[in-house]
Parts: structure tokens; C-alpha cells; sequence
């Protein structure tokens, strides 16, 4: 259960941050949390697999759904069509 204390706190952290005003629209604090949240993705999957990885996962998806998407653009450009 190690991983998940830290990662419940990187939720909550999150969502607080999103509450609050920013000029750059949290871009700064986007890239610090995805920092932070990849390798305790891979610490919880590690630990749990993939039965407490993935709700962590859509969690994480959900609250950082715009650089996820501005990525997704990124990708789909450089493909061939």
C-alpha cells in the first residue's frame, strides 16, 4: 500500500492546483506533475500491477487531459496520412 499514499497525495495536490488561478493556464505545473507522476505510475505498477495502475492512470489522464491532448495533435501531425 506505499505507493498509493504518495499517489493519493499527487491527486489531491493536483486538483488543488487546478483550483487556482494561473497566467500560463498550469502549463509550468502540468510538466512539474507529470515529472513527478510517471515514475510513481511505474513505482504503483511495480508494486500492484495493473489492477491499481490503471485508476491511477485515468485519474491522472483526467486531470491532465490538455497536454494529453495537445500531444495526441502532435503525434497525429507527424503521421502520414
Amino acid at each position: 500500500m506505499l505507493p498509493l499514499t504518495p499517489a493519493l497525495l499527487w491527486l489531491i495536490t493536483a486538483n488543488l492546483i487546478a483550483m487556482l488561478p494561473s497566467r500560463d493556464h498550469h502549463w509550468r505545473a502540468a510538466y512539474a506533475l507529470i515529472a513527478i507522476g510517471l515514475p510513481l505510475l511505474l513505482w504503483i505498477y511495480e508494486a500492484h500491477g495493473a489492477r491499481w495502475t490503471l485508476p491511477f492512470l485515468l485519474g491522472a489522464a483526467s486531470l491532465l487531459r490538455w497536454p494529453l491532448w495537445h500531444l495526441w495533435r502532435r503525434l497525429r501531425a507527424t503521421l502520414p496520412r
